[in-house]
């Protein structure tokens, strides 16, 4: 099967200014100014296939964002290289736009003074679709992502999650082969989240398309994610099966109960480690094997009022990755 994106020693270096204290100093860097280099991406090899659905992993500054847009065509390395479906990404050639979409959480492509629907007209015309394309393809977003009510409402006055399904809409809307998607459910409630992990995975699978997903969601890798990458301070740490990453870095789960009455915490050190316990409320850290015996057991004996089962947070895997190797 052909690659979908290959790079090579992909690099990217920010060079931005010294600045140098007081009066004096910044009359001095007028005539004489100094740089800083930093090298945000170092070097990251790497491979994935068309149809592949890969986690790209790191904590906040590890590069993720800078690659992505690297990938995308916004951003030019500072050496290496990289193809994304047969193009060189940041010639930024017409065929290769048509076939991209790059969703960021923390980024918007809608027009802020406006409604979504007139954003979604635009796209339309971008992308040269027929009006029954654009119809089909814009109904089954709508219905999936529930934007029904929202088509009409000006982007500012959506909330986060609103306009993150919006986002995504219009990321959509032209069907792209590769979709680089940096936070998608970032803002959204745990049942959107659910919805938006179903689309993507219902996405990938139909039209086959490649995606590469970057989240500080555990959940969202583990549901859509065979293969991760993992990257930290720019350099490659790990490239392989999720599964493996999990059993050797976050073989616990993490259970959060909070309940009526005070309990005693060191009574609780038979089902996990205790982590942390405050306002009735306890942090345990449960083998796998044994979360769903120690969370009944935990309903059982105890007076709980509320009870989570979280993933190991993404940011606890990278360090323990970054730590031992």
């Amino acid at each position: 099967m052909a690659a979908a994106i290959e790079t090579k020693g992909l690099t990217k270096d920010y060079r931005s200014p010294l600045k140098e204290p007081g009066l004096w100093g910044g009359v001095k860097s007028l005539f004489d100014r100094k740089y800083k280099d930093t090298r945000a991406v170092d070097g990251v090899s790497f491979s994935i296939e068309e149809g592949e659905l890969v986690g790209f992993l790191g904590a906040n500054g590890a590069g993720k964002t800078t690659t992505l847009k690297m990938l995308s065509g916004l951003l030019t390395p500072t050496a290496g290289s990289a193809t994304a479906l047969g193009h060189v990404p940041w010639k930024r050639e017409a065929a290769f736009q048509r076939s991209i979409s790059l969703v960021m959480g923390q980024r918007s492509q809608l027009w802020w003074e406006i409604p979504a629907y007139e954003t979604f007209k635009l796209n339309q015309a971008i992308y040269s679709l027929s009006d029954a394309d654009f119809r089909v393809h814009l109904d089954e977003l709508v219905d999936l992502l529930e934007l029904g009510e929202h088509l009409s409402v000006p982007v500012k006055k959506l909330s986060l999650g609103q306009r993150m399904r919006c986002e995504l809409a219009a990321a959509l809307l032209h069907r792209p082969r590769l979709l680089l998607l940096d936070e998608p459910t970032i803002g959204l409630d745990v049942v959107m989240q659910k919805n938006v992990r179903e689309f993507i995975k219902a996405y990938n699978k139909r039209s086959g398309a490649t995606i590469m997903l970057t989240s500080h969601n555990m959940t969202d890798v583990v549901e859509l994610c065979k293969r991760v990458i993992v990257i930290e301070k720019g350099r490659l740490l790990y490239d392989g099966a999720l599964d493996r990453l999990v059993e050797r870095y976050a073989d616990h789960k993490i259970l959060r109960a909070r309940f009526t009455t005070e309990v005693e915490p060191g009574d609780l050190k038979s089902l996990g480690t205790v982590v942390k316990y405050e306002d009735r409320t306890v942090t345990l850290e449960v083998p796998r094997a044994n979360m769903a015996a120690s969370a009944a057991a935990l309903l059982r004996s105890y007076p709980v009022a509320d009870l989570n089962v979280e993933e190991v947070a993404i940011d606890d895997i990278v360090r323990r990755l970054f730590t031992h190797g």
